[in-house]
């Protein structure tokens, strides 16, 4: 058994060394699409607003959202943490890339108010400091539902994100926003 064990694994490095290994593409490397990731990356203490629509407004609360450049920077990893009421407290995680063919930022976010896994496809305007995406995934109740947000870079230090939902009538209702200092 050691024997075959062996054999497969010089079998294998012969392969990769061989004749293959020179036409293997290179590896990608991080474009200016990328760069919107190097200044998000950071520790940023977030203030976070809910609405709903008839109810009144809640106190903001406090939340704290770690970005990281992963990959060789092709990808942003986002954690967050946060307690949203009194004794509730918010775990999420996310993942952004940029995806050449469909010239759009795609990600991907679970957390712990619903029961699976959301993606993203968005869109960013360099001119305006601004990302819109749109995103699709499971509510609290596991009802597959559309979100928008748009992110704004106020200066490289604050920015803001406002969650919209598709009201009755089809009109966006502001479901939640999310104002971000970055630690120093």
């Amino acid at each position: 058994m050691r024997i075959a064990c062996c054999t497969a694994a010089l079998a294998l490095v012969c392969a990769v060394s061989g004749p293959a290994a020179a036409q293997t593409p290179s590896l990608p490397t991080p474009g200016p699409e990328h760069a919107v990731f190097k200044a998000e990356e950071g520790t940023w203490d977030a203030s976070i607003e809910m609405t709903a629509p008839g109810a009144p407004a809640m106190p903001p609360a406090k939340g704290v959202q770690v970005d990281t450049v992963g990959c060789g920077g092709m990808c942003l990893t986002t954690e967050v943490k946060a307690e949203l009421m009194p004794g509730m407290p918010f775990e999420g995680r996310g993942l952004t890339t940029y995806d050449p063919a469909k010239k759009k930022y795609v990600g991907s976010w679970s957390d712990s108010m619903a029961p699976g896994l959301s993606l993203s496809e968005g869109t960013y305007d360099a001119a305006a400091h601004k990302s819109t995406s749109w995103m699709e995934g499971p509510d609290m109740t596991g009802k597959m539902t559309k979100t928008k947000s748009v992110t704004e870079q106020v200066d490289a230090d604050h920015k803001v994100m406002t969650m919209f939902t598709v009201g009755a009538d089809g009109k966006e209702l502001p479901t939640m926003k999310i104002s971000y200092t970055r630690k120093k």
